[in-house]
């Protein structure tokens, strides 16, 4: 069994979770890159954030308290082109294990902080590097976002009912699934790699791999001619009707999906369905299938049709709101969601028996915790540095 979430500022002057030990140097940007420091914070590793004075990575204002991208780590701010900012940075890199940066190809590098530079410093550093492209490529230098990286996989493609647009999969699956999730599988592979050789590498994470990566399962079925690439016209894109949404009667959504017989069978039990809906192995009777789910989960609303088949193996459960989703019994139960110094927000994962994984400090502003933080990794004179303009606080 596992244990549950915890808060690290219950235990003093102690970091929580697996990570516990291991110390990333995260240079600020926005998206991909800073939750992967997120999780890497939340799994316990000493986690220092490095923004540039004055300077907000956000393109949409956030108060600090929601900007749960920047939470478990502290925030210094220096001007990494000022040269004692630089050399302060590159003292922290000394004492890192992980350095995470989501720059275009070769800002870094004219930074002075590039793999040769911080490599130099320290040859047991994981370097790891989130970007869209990927470091070469005729795109590399390119600008793009989200929507542009999954485009060009298939991915985006895919997503939509028949006979409709592509549907933008907000950015989850491009930023988080196939970017930081991948950066943090790469960072962690080559410091389990390290233990060996003593050394550490480059990690190049890009989205267009991580989100192709992701599209294994479908890219197989595309070969074996199991998956069409018309969009709303195969078994996990809402092509089959037994695997879909439908609106209930109060304008609230259900989520349809037993693929197995058994599970389909309950479903059809639980409708009173079992003697007249169509054979579903029949494609050609999907239609009428469709149909009749359809005026069948209109007769009830949402809420209604979950008591119903909460708990069964019927696979149909209500779509929540993010504003609903905290509240649901089953993830209240678990914890999914927790309060926060006054703020709902998703709790780490996943969970350890032994290492528990743990929230520690709420978002920091830019740079407000520049003396504390640097003082904490070792750095001297920090008023100096700041004096300087090297370094500053809010």
């Amino acid at each position: 069994m596992t244990a549950p979430v915890g808060d690290a500022e219950d235990v003093p002057g102690a970091r929580m979770g697996p990570l516990a030990g291991v110390r990333v140097v995260e240079l600020a940007g926005i998206g991909p890159a800073p939750f992967a420091a997120m999780l890497l914070a939340d799994l316990g590793a000493d986690v220092i954030r490095i923004d540039r004075p004055g300077e907000s990575a956000l393109p949409v204002p956030l108060p600090p308290e929601a900007d749960l991208l920047r939470r478990g780590r502290p925030s210094v701010a220096l001007d990494l082109k000022h040269p004692e900012g630089l050399a302060t940075t590159l003292a922290l890199v000394e004492r890192a294990d992980v350095l995470v940066e989501g720059y275009r190809p070769g800002v870094a590098e004219r930074l002075g902080l590039g793999p040769d530079d911080c490599l130099a410093r320290n040859p047991r550093l994981v370097y790891g590097r989130m970007t869209g492209w990927g470091q070469d490529g005729p795109l590399a230098h390119a600008a793009g976002h989200d929507i542009g990286y999954v485009a060009v996989t298939g991915a985006l493609h895919a997503i939509g009912r028949s006979g409709g647009p592509p549907q933008v999969p907000v950015n989850l699956v491009g930023d988080f699934g196939g970017g930081a999730l991948y950066l943090v599988v790469g960072v962690l592979a080559a410091l389990l790699e390290r233990r060996t050789s003593g050394r550490g590498q480059v990690v190049d994470a890009a989205i267009v791999d991580g989100t192709a990566h992701l599209s294994s399962l479908v890219v197989g079925l595309v070969s074996a001619g199991l998956w069409t690439d018309r969009r709303g016209t195969n078994l996990l894109d809402t092509g089959a009707p037994f695997y879909d949404v439908y609106e209930t009667s109060d304008g609230g959504w259900l989520a349809v999906g037993p693929l197995e017989h058994a599970f389909y069978a309950e479903l059809l039990r639980l409708l009173d369905l079992t003697d007249t809906a169509p054979d579903r192995l029949d494609p050609s009777q999907w239609p009428a299938l469709r149909a009749l789910l359809a005026d069948t989960f209109r007769r009830r609303t949402r809420d209604a049709w979950a008591a119903i088949f909460e708990g069964t193996d019927a696979c149909v459960v209500p779509v929540l709101s993010y504003a609903e989703a905290p509240s649901h019994p089953h993830l209240a139960a678990r914890g999914t969601y927790i309060t926060h110094h006054g703020v709902v927000q998703p709790a780490p994962a996943p969970r350890f028996s032994r290492t528990l994984a743990a929230l520690g400090t709420p978002p920091s502003t830019p740079g407000a915790d520049t003396r504390s933080a640097l003082t904490a990794w070792g750095i001297a004179d920090v008023d100096g540095l700041i004096a300087s303009g090297a370094a500053s606080t809010p």
